[in-house]
């Protein structure tokens, strides 16, 4: 989109030279960073500040757990993106905001000046998330080897439980049981297989999905042998084992927090804007309410007056609105409306190659599913490795 021939009343950067910066390489960002490769700005310079050299792509993860992907496949590689964009990556986590100077304050480096900033940095694990937290993936991922060499070398059946029965508690519990079951048959341990456990604090699993979609998931997760306790809050006791609110307590070896995440506590100090949980308040056009110099997208923003749910098929899908919202913003143009889908299609995978598909009040099962599924996750992660690579910047030469 071009900038307008004469400067804009309010320009966020009034000279000729800006300087866009990115923290974090979540979903937003990564479509953010390929919109400006294959359509760069003139004057704009494009700067992504990153904990992790790659990004994993949530909606494989379950699948990569099950064995169906490899690492490569369910992660974009967040810096050679950068490179094909002519974008400067810097390896290092932001820790502060100087909104007055416009500078973001790393962990490691040096302050890195902005002229538009956004971020989409994801979530940490909850408060009570006494165990480990599904988010960010890269430390659950760590986990997750640790847990299947753990598996293998522990006489007996391991007791594993999944805290969170919305979809992702739910995808993956049916994978974590498919993996680690294949890995101890494989061992000629079959008897050995974990027993897994899941916990919901709602009445049912799948709170807000159809009553069909439930009730497939439900006879899928009995007919595979696993636990379901819903109907009341599940908190961690001191020696690691879960107690429900009526007393309850249930011994396990490993627990799994899929619940909702926290906002990362250094934006306390910043004096953004936050809602009342502390993740980023933003408009509808995912500009932060106090600063318009700053905008946020995925897990870390808060879209006030529309209750958009944190997951990945949200935060992928205000990747090209925030896109085309940075170009206009720093070109001094009107911002446009985000518009979340009132019923997103969700597929589930189950583990085993199938899974089921639910949009509103629909729902079907089977293996055509999964394979839907993964052409679509497949034609997603192709759109960050076909990307045409362009001349690097003088900064980066």
């Amino acid at each position: 989109m071009p900038c307008p021939e004469t400067p804009p009343k309010q320009p966020i950067m009034p000279s000729a030279a800006r300087t866009l910066v990115l923290i974090g390489g979540g979903h937003a960002h990564v479509a953010v960073i390929r919109a400006f490769a294959i359509n760069p700005l003139p004057g704009t310079a494009l700067t992504v500040i990153s904990r992790e050299t790659e990004t994993p792509y949530s909606g494989m993860l379950p699948g990569l757990i099950a064995g169906y992907y490899t690492h490569a496949e369910a992660h974009i590689d967040v810096a050679a993106l950068c490179r094909r964009a002519g974008a400067r990556f810097i390896h290092d986590e932001a820790a502060g905001l100087d909104l007055g100077g416009r500078r973001v304050l790393c962990r490691a480096g040096p302050p890195v000046p902005y002229d538009c900033l956004s971020i989409d940095i994801g979530s940490i694990p909850s408060p009570q998330a006494a165990g480990i937290g599904v988010k960010p993936i890269p430390a659950f991922l760590v986990h997750w080897q640790a847990l299947c060499a753990r598996a293998l070398a522990t006489p007996g059946r391991l007791r594993i439980g999944v805290v969170g029965a919305g979809a992702g508690g739910v995808e993956l519990v049916l994978a974590l049981q498919v993996r680690l079951g294949d890995l101890l048959r494989a061992a000629g341990r079959p008897h050995d297989a974990p027993c897994f456990s899941l916990f919901g604090q709602a009445t049912t699993i799948l709170p807000g999905f159809a009553g069909s979609a439930r009730r497939r998931l439900e006879r899928i997760l009995r007919r595979r042998g696993i636990g379901v306790f819903t109907g009341q809050a599940i908190g961690a006791t001191a020696d690691g084992a879960l107690q429900g609110a009526d007393g309850t307590r249930f011994d396990l070896d490993d627990v799994i927090w899929a619940t909702g995440g926290a906002p990362a506590p250094w934006l306390v100090q910043t004096g953004l804007a936050l809602d009342s949980r502390g993740f980023i308040a933003v408009h509808d056009t995912l500009q932060s309410i106090s600063h318009p110099a700053v905008f946020a997208a995925g897990d870390i923003a808060s879209i006030i007056g529309r209750a958009v749910p944190k997951s990945g098929v949200h935060a992928v899908r205000q990747g090209k609105p925030l896109a085309a919202n940075l170009r206009r913003a720093l070109c001094g143009e009107a911002l446009a409306p985000f518009q979340p889908q009132r019923h997103a299609l969700a597929l589930i995978g189950t583990g085993d190659g199938q899974a089921v598909a639910v949009k509103g009040a629909w729902s079907a099962e089977g293996r055509w599913v999964w394979l839907w599924k993964d052409r679509i996750d497949r034609r997603f992660m192709r759109r960050y490795t076909n990307v045409p690579e362009h001349a690097r910047p003088d900064h980066q030469r």
